[in-house]
């Protein structure tokens, strides 16, 4: 009985003892390190609201959000930043360029400064993507999230794939992809010689039909399943980072949780079925490796070949990864761009005047290549200033990797700093009083020399870790801004509502009507 007496005292001991620490550990989460850091930061001169337990900001900064998405703004307000980022330049006005703020029990530190900038992106093993809600590895992971040497070795296996040599070889499928949107808008507008479009979902279909014939070699009806289930999985995501993050919540059979799991699972089927069929007719000898997928595949069984170990290489699996990224990411960017640059040439038409006088200049009717795109100078301007106006990004946010010094400031471990992009291209004290204007005359002498060498301009992020395919995008927005010009003028359709939104992308809350004009 005493036994029995014994293993009862020191069953419930322990279980005390456990639920003891399982408090200690969640009042030190939620409590004690949020208020340690918030100390750290105020020491520092550094401003910013009290720390609110569990929630911290993040109830005011996705109530503002949602108020400023309630009504669409004026088109003459160019301020999209406010629209964006409403928490953030409120608390600019409040608390000054550098504040912070809570992102639940985590701080964030916003950076204005292009120097600090600049040291952010460079030391990219020691400022390591922010990975705070794990749901968004359902969403994308490959390249884009991996840190330190995993991030290295993916970088090196990758980046063959987007040489500019290689590029060239992918400008037949832009051709093609940008030739059936603009068949589609020729049966539209040759019946009366103009008709309202609502771009944004051809756009959508046009980056997405890109990303699956230089990918993966096939058309957009067979990746059509991957980009609709990507574009609702970014949804679920982007609900879930607005809301606290509660450790072991993504566990729990919520209706959320339980599609994105769903969603992940088809996503992962069907690229596995594509990467199947590309290994056998690659065993077979009559695989046309000349896309991305092939590109990626031979890239990596070289270097598993010149190591002789099949750690130096990626997995399957790892493989599948970086062609959900493909999808995501190739799709997202370049749609959203071209979307925001035909906006703004409806607005301003002696610009779309002059890039089509550029574009007709340099091709006539005929196809755009290499060459040619290569030469246009003002639409390349032209785009450029778009990325300015509505980087396809509005933050960019890094996690301090161990105690550090930037600048004058101590980071504690495990504090975020925040890179306003959309706040930076803005910002008129770098781009004078016109900052929130349409002008693309100030890149007419490139990029290094509007920035003067600071890290003022990143729509792309910057250092080691810039965009992989930033190259790519530049072509292809190049090829279908060129084509669009050579068949269309157009112009803002009367009922077009401008209310831009972040949707991880800046996208238009309400489509892009625009009437079209035959030439």
């Amino acid at each position: 009985m005493d036994t029995i007496q014994m293993i009862v005292t020191v069953s419930c001991s322990a279980i005390v003892i456990t639920l003891f620490v399982g408090l200690w550990r969640v009042l030190k989460w939620i409590w004690f390190c949020p208020k340690k850091l918030e100390k750290l930061l105020r020491k520092q001169g550094l401003k910013g609201n009290s720390y609110r337990i569990l929630y911290g900001d993040m109830k005011d900064l996705s109530g503002m959000i949602k108020e400023a998405n309630s009504k669409p703004m004026n088109l003459s307000d160019d301020d999209i930043a406010s629209r964006m980022v409403p928490f953030f330049v409120e608390l600019i006005k409040k608390y000054g360029k550098n504040p912070f703020i809570w992102l639940g029990p985590r701080p964030q530190v916003l950076i204005m400064d292009p120097e600090l900038i600049k040291e952010v992106f460079s030391k990219n093993y020691l400022y390591q993507k922010q990975h705070g809600n794990p749901v968004g590895t359902l969403l994308v992971q490959g390249l884009v999230s991996y840190e330190k040497d995993k991030w290295a070795k993916h970088r090196k296996i990758i980046n063959p794939a987007f040489h500019l040599e290689k590029l060239k070889h992918m400008l037949p499928a832009f051709y093609l992809s940008c030739s059936e949107m603009l068949s589609k808008w020729d049966d539209i507008v040759s019946i009366e010689g103009s008709h309202e479009i609502d771009v944004w979902p051809h756009l959508q279909q046009l980056s997405s039909d890109v990303i699956s014939r230089t990918a993966f070699g096939s058309s957009y009806e067979e990746g059509r399943k991957i980009f609709e289930l990507q574009r609702e999985q970014a949804q679920h995501f982007l609900e879930a980072v607005r809301s606290v993050y509660i450790p072991g919540w993504r566990f729990l059979p919520t209706k959320r949780n339980r599609r994105m799991k769903e969603i992940n699972k088809d996503v992962r089927s069907s690229i596995r079925g594509i990467i199947d069929k590309r290994l056998k007719a690659m065993e077979a000898g009559n695989a046309d490796n000349e896309d991305l997928l092939g590109i990626l595949l031979e890239s990596n069984f070289k270097e598993i070949e010149q190591h002789g170990n099949k750690d130096f290489g990626i997995s399957i699996e790892e493989v599948i990864e970086e062609c959900k990224l493909f999808y995501f990411a190739g799709a997202e960017t370049t749609s959203v761009w071209l979307l925001w640059t035909l906006i703004l040439l409806s607005r301003y038409q002696d610009w779309q005047t002059r890039a089509r006088e550029e574009v007709l200049q340099v091709f006539g009717s005929q196809k755009p290549d290499f060459d040619g795109l290569n030469r246009l100078k003002v639409v390349t301007m032209i785009l450029y200033e778009s990325l300015r106006l509505y980087p396809p990004i509005t933050t960019l946010t890094r996690r301090a990797n161990e105690d550090i010094a930037l600048g004058e400031l101590s980071l504690p471990a495990g504090v975020f700093v925040s890179m306003p992009v959309i706040l930076l291209h803005h910002d008129k004290e770098i781009w004078g009083e016109d900052a929130n204007k349409f002008n693309p005359e100030r890149f007419k002498g490139g990029l290094s020399s509007v920035t003067k060498g600071q890290v003022t301009y990143f729509p792309f992020a910057w250092g080691p870790r810039i965009c992989i395919g930033q190259n790519f995008a530049m072509l292809e927005a190049k090829m279908a801004l060129s084509m669009i010009l050579q068949c269309f003028s157009f112009e803002l359709s009367p009922s077009y509502t401008h209310a831009p939104q972040s949707m991880v992308t800046i996208q238009p809350q309400y489509g892009a009507p625009l009437i079209f004009h035959k030439l």
